[in-house]
C-alpha cells in the first residue's frame, strides 16, 4: 500500500488524484509528523507533498534498515519534481517516483548510483542477498572501475554488469567480489552473495505432521548439508500428501509452491533409497527423494538423500541453471512504439543478438556491460542458434527483432533451435502491418490476412496459392517483403490475381518506414498502383471488395454493410 501525506491546499489536490486512481493508496490526514509515522508502520511507500528537509526531520527517528524501511518519495509544492528520497531500491522508491512521473506529470529524480549511470544495482539482480552482504562496497567497485570478480558455482543468469569483471568459481573468487551460490560459505571481504533459484525440496509425511517439525526437519537438512534455504524455489511431493495440512502450512511460511506428482509420475524416477512400505502407503517406492528430482527436471542432482524425523521426510535436489531467452520485438522503429516490456528485456539482458541496423536503434537501451553480437542481413538461423548457444550457457539473452518476433522474424527460427532446457520468454512488437494500418486509417477493421511475398524460403508456386485463396476469401492484405532489387515481378503478379477478384476501385495504401525518419504515406487503388513506390520497406495494404475511402482515409466495415 501506498501513504499519501500532505499538508497544504496543492498537495493535497495532488493527494487526492493519486488516491482517485491509484488503487493502493490510503490518505493520511492530520498534522504531518503523525501522518508519517502513522504511514510509517502500515505502507510499503510513501508519497509526501512536503519539502525534502522537513520529510526527512520528521522521519529520522523511525528509520530501521533499508531493507524493512518504506520507500518515500517527495513531490514539491508546484508539482515539478518527484523526490526519490529512501529506499530507492528496497522500498520501491525509484519506481515510485517513476509512477508519479507518469501519473502527475512530474519529473522523477533518483539519484542512486546505479541508476544514475543505467547500471543494475546489486539489490536488484533478481536473486536474494545473504544476510551481510557488501552492497555499498561491492557497487562502488563497480561504478569506481575497480576489478570484480564475479564466481559462481554454475552460470545462472544475470543482469549486464558495469566495470572490469572477471568471471572464475565461488572458491577462486577475490574480493570485491559477487559470489553466485546457493552454499553457506565464509565470504571474503567486501562481498555479494547471491542465492540461485536452484533447490528443490521433496517432501513426505505421515498423517497429521506438524508443520513446526516439518520446518524444523527441512532447516536442520539444509544446514548439515551447508545448503542455503533462500536457495529454495519449490517443494514438491506425492498426490496424495499435497493436501496434507502440515506440510501445506510449512510451505505457506516460507513461500514455496508446494508440487504435486502422481504416483505413478514419481515411480519412473530412479532413486538412491527406493522403500517397498513406502510404495504399500503412496503407490510410488519413493516420495522425497522422487519429488525432488522430478521437479528439478534434466539433469538434477539430489544434493541431500532422504533424511526423516518422527513423522516427515525431507530430500534435496540442485537442479541444472536455466538460461533466459527473450525474443524481443522492437517495434517499426518509433521510440514510443517501443513497448514498456521491451525496454526491460533489453535492459534485463546480458548478451543483445540481432541484425546490426535493429540493435543500433535501441544500443542507448542497453546497460553498461551489455555484449552485443550483431551479423548481417540473411543470417536468421545463425543469429537465432547464437541466441539460444548464450541462453544455454545459462546467459540471460535478448533476440531481437523489427516489429513483432512472431511475424516474419526471429521468433520461429529461435524456438525451432531451443529446447526446454532454457526459459523463453515471447515479447510482442508493432508489427508492420498494424503501424501501416494505424496510418492508413482502418483497412484492418475486418478479416485480413498477411503474405510475404519473398520466395527465397517459400517456393512462388505455394504463395501465389494463398494470394489467390486471399483473394477468392475477399480478405484485406498486407503484402510484407513485397519488392526488391532481385524481386521485382512478384509484386505486380500478386496485384494481378486480386485484380481479378475485387473493383479496381479497391484502395491500396503504400507505407515506406511507417513511424521512422522519412515515413511515406500513399493512397491510391488497385487499378493506379504503382509497383514502383515499393521496396522492402513498404508495406503494401489492399482492401477487400467493401473498402472505402473515407476523408482521405482506408476504411474497411466491420461487416457487409455500407450505409
Amino acid at each position: 500500500m501506498i501513504g499519501i501525506v500532505a499538508a497544504t491546499a496543492a498537495g493535497k489536490r495532488m493527494g487526492a488524484h493519486l488516491a482517485e486512481t491509484w488503487p493502493d493508496t490510503k490518505v493520511y490526514d492530520g498534522p504531518p509528523r503523525q501522518a508519517l509515522s502513522d504511514a510509517w508502520g502500515e505502507c510499503d511507500g510513501i508519497v509526501a507533498f512536503l519539502a525534502i528537509g522537513a520529510t526527512v526531520r520528521l522521519v529520522a527517528p523511525l528509520l530501521t534498515h533499508k531493507l524493512s524501511d518504506p520507500g518515500l518519495v517527495c513531490v514539491d509544492e508546484a508539482g515539478r519534481f518527484a523526490v526519490a528520497v529512501l529506499g530507492g531500491h528496497g522500498g520501491g522508491a525509484n519506481a515510485l517516483a517513476e509512477r508519479l512521473g507518469a501519473t502527475l506529470g512530474v519529473t522523477p529524480v533518483v539519484t542512486t548510483a546505479s541508476d544514475s549511470v543505467g547500471a543494475a544495482a546489486l539489490d536488484q539482480l533478481g536473486m536474494p542477498l545473504a544476510a551481510g552482504s557488501a552492497v555499498a562496497a561491492v557497487g562502488a567497485a563497480l561504478l569506481n572501475d575497480a576489478p570484480v570478480d564475479l564466481g559462481s558455482d554454475a552460470p545462472w543468469p544475470l543482469p549486464p554488469l558495469p566495470g572490469r569483471i572477471r568471471e572464475t568459481t565461488v572458491n577462486e573468487a577475490l574480493p570485491p567480489c559477487i559470489l553466485v551460490t546457493d552454499r553457506l560459505i565464509m565470504a571474503p571481504d567486501p562481498s555479494v552473495v547471491l542465492r540461485p533459484p536452484s533447490l528443490v525440496l521433496g517432501l513426505g509425511s505421515s498423517r497429521n505432521v506438524d508443520a513446526g517439525e516439518v520446518l524444523a526437519l527441512i532447516d536442520g537438512t539444509l544446514l548439515a548439508a551447508g545448503l542455503s534455504p533462500e536457495s529454495v524455489f519449490a517443494a514438491a511431493t506425492v498426490e496424495a500428501k499435497a493436501t496434507e495440512p502440515g506440510l501445506v502450512a510449512a510451505c505457506a511460511q516460507r513461500g514455496w509452491p508446494l508440487v504435486p506428482y502422481s504416483a505413478e509420475d514419481l515411480d519412473e524416477i530412479a532413486v538412491p533409497h527406493p522403500s517397498d512400505v513406502v510404495r504399500a502407503a503412496v503407490g510410488t517406492s519413493s516420495v522425497s527423494e522422487a519429488a525432488a528430482l522430478r521437479h528439478a527436471g534434466a539433469g538434477a542432482q539430489l544434493v541431500v538423500g532422504k533424511t526423516a524425523s518422527a513423522m516427515a521426510t525431507v530430500a534435496v535436489a540442485r537442479r541444472r541453471p536455466r538460461g533466459r531467452l527473450a525474443i524481443v520485438g522492437l517495434g517499426p522503429g518509433a521510440r514510443d512504439l517501443l513497448t514498456p516490456r521491451a525496454a526491460a528485456a533489453l535492459a534485463g539482458a546480458t548478451v543483445v543478438v540481432g541484425l546490426d541496423q535493429y540493435v543500433e536503434q535501441i544500443r542507448d537501451l542497453l546497460r553498461p556491460g551489455t555484449r552485443v553480437v550483431t551479423s548481417a542481413l540473411g543470417d536468421e538461423e545463425e543469429r537465432a542458434r547464437t541466441a539460444v548457444d548464450e541462453a544455454r550457457a545459462g546467459r540471460s539473452v535478448a533476440l531481437v527483432s523489427s516489429g513483432d518476433a512472431g511475424v516474419y522474424a526471429m521468433a520461429s527460427p529461435a524456438l525451432e533451435t531451443a529446447g526446454d532446457d532454457v526459459d523463453v520468454q515471447i515479447v510482442p512488437g508493432v508489427t508492420a502491418a498494424v503501424a501501416a494500418a494505424a496510418l492508413l486509417g482502418s483497412p484492418l477493421g475486418h478479416d485480413h490476412a498477411a503474405v510475404s511475398l519473398s520466395d527465397l524460403l517459400t517456393p512462388w508456386e505455394i504463395i501465389e496459392q494463398r494470394i489467390a485463396a486471399v483473394a477468392a476469401g475477399d480478405f484485406v492484405v498486407t503484402f510484407y517483403n513485397p519488392r526488391s532489387r532481385g524481386r521485382e515481378w512478384q509484386l505486380p503478379r500478386a496485384l494481378e490475381i486480386l485484380r481479378d477478384h475485387r473493383p479496381a476501385s479497391t484502395p491500396v495504401g503504400l507505407v515506406r518506414d511507417a513511424s521512422r525518419a522519412g515515413e511515406r504515406v500513399v493512397l491510391t487503388t488497385l487499378a493506379e498502383v504503382d509497383p514502383g513506390l515499393v521496396d522492402m520497406r513498404t508495406a503494401v495494404v489492399v482492401g477487400n471488395s467493401q473498402t472505402r475511402m473515407v476523408a482521405g482515409r482506408m476504411v474497411t466495415p466491420r461487416g457487409y454493410r455500407w450505409g
